[in-house]
């Protein structure tokens, strides 16, 4: 990264962030800027409460593998986590080594953690602390093996960092306002729809005629801001409108 200007890596980045468009166009996204910094895998999450001892809930996308995810969870070790200890009282990017000894936990768990994460190739850790338009406060990371971010780096990962969340929550509004708009009758023709029905079927289904089916996708497609029932079913699945 250090052959290109400060500015010029800042700007094209952010650039793109603005023009994405879903939560997977950031996660693809995220993917390329980790492996442009010799990373292994980021996280964009949700500060979460001190009464919360599940990351994967308070996670909004991440590449960590679901094994180290899963683990991680099983051993409760969120609960004494310095690292979400020092996101709780300080806005200042930071970078966390689990194999150095002073990162001690209360719980006696360093161990486990260095051991987990070493396991995964993901010792090392920039920590980007972000926060959204309504307060709300998260976190964006970046995990591997590599030798320690410098200073450019951290300047440009925690720029990056701040667009990316407010971008994430842009995106999530922006889905929350589209279900709230969508009705139950056009909820349901897109559930029976990615069930794999045609419209005479769903007619049948749910008691109407196969021209109102009909209508409600084409208002539901329209709605979701796509050009067909197809693109129209695969979005609400994304959002979690239909499952």
């Amino acid at each position: 990264m250090a052959s290109l200007p400060q500015t010029s890596v800042e700007d094209a980045y952010v650039q793109e962030v603005a023009g994405l468009k879903t939560q997977f166009d950031i996660f693809r996204f995220m993917k390329r800027v980790t492996e442009a910094y010799r990373s292994r895998a980021f996280m964009v999450l949700n500060l979460p409460p001190i009464t919360s001892f599940d990351l994967q809930a308070n996670t909004i996308i991440t590449s960590w593998p679901a094994e180290l995810l899963s683990i991680y969870d099983q051993e409760g070790l969120m609960v004494n986590s310095p690292v979400l200890r020092r996101l709780r009282t300080s806005t200042l990017p930071f970078f966390h080594d689990t194999s150095r000894a002073n990162w001690s936990r209360d719980d006696g768990k360093a161990g486990i953690v260095a051991t987990l994460f070493e396991r995964f190739k993901m010792v090392r850790c920039g920590y980007f602390p972000t926060h959204e338009p309504s307060g709300a406060r998260g976190a964006v990371s970046f995990a591997g093996d590599r030798e320690p971010f410098t200073a450019v780096e951290m300047r440009e990962l925690s720029y990056i960092a701040i667009h990316v969340f407010d971008r994430l929550a842009e995106i999530r509004n922006l889905d929350t306002r589209i279900t709230d708009t969508l009705t139950d009758r056009e909820i349901d023709c897109l559930n029976w729809t990615a069930a794999g029905k045609t419209s005479a079927e769903i007619a049948e289904i749910l008691d109407l005629s196969e021209h109102t089916v009909n209508h409600y996708l084409n208002r539901a497609t329209k709605k979701l801001d796509t050009v067909n029932r197809t693109q129209a079913v695969a979005k609400a699945l994304r959002i979690g409108l239909i499952k």
